[in-house]
């Protein structure tokens, strides 16, 4: 089975609410920052365009971000939003980067299933890039795991003397 893609969930969203056959309650999200796809193409390298605009995911370990110990902030790799602050991420032993708690008003998140599975997907609440999903397992004090992937964010380390 092949797993339909952001895009087509937004399209047939956008059919289906056009026809006036969407759920009631729905809603389009608005972004502030809002690109083309050529644009969006420019600007990311192929692996961040799949990730970041075709909600796809990398390869677990395949993220120097999972490995990175040095202090700073963690910022959407499409927007440069400030997402997650060093202080929050955790070894969950993944192999993608996880954080236990989103800087204040960075993230946005969304209900999918995924094979008759629900999971919360999360996305940059600025331009829309899809960035992991958030889980229910992870430490103290939120117990919350937001499971990223690397590719979709830039690390920005804190001036020494900061």
């Amino acid at each position: 089975m092949i797993r339909p893609n952001r895009r087509q969930f937004t399209l047939a969203g956008t059919i289906l609410a056009a026809a006036g056959l969407a759920s009631p309650g729905a809603r389009a999200e608005v972004f502030e920052v809002v690109r083309s796809d050529e644009e969006w193409r420019r600007l990311l390298t192929p692996t961040q365009y799949s990730v970041l605009r075709q909600a796809q995911t990398e390869r677990p370990g395949s993220s120097p971000l999972d490995r990175e110990k040095r202090a700073g902030t963690y910022h959407c790799a499409g927007c440069e939003l400030a997402l997650f602050a060093s202080t929050t991420k955790f070894d969950s032993g993944t192999g993608w980067p996880s954080f236990w708690q989103p800087l204040e008003g960075a993230i946005a998140t969304r209900s999918e299933t995924f094979l008759f599975m629900k999971q919360t997907e999360v996305h940059c609440r600025r331009c829309g890039g899809h960035l992991g999903h958030v889980f229910n397992d992870g430490p103290k004090p939120t117990g919350l795991r937001y499971c990223m992937n690397g590719v979709a964010m830039a690390f920005k380390p804190t001036a020494a003397g900061s």
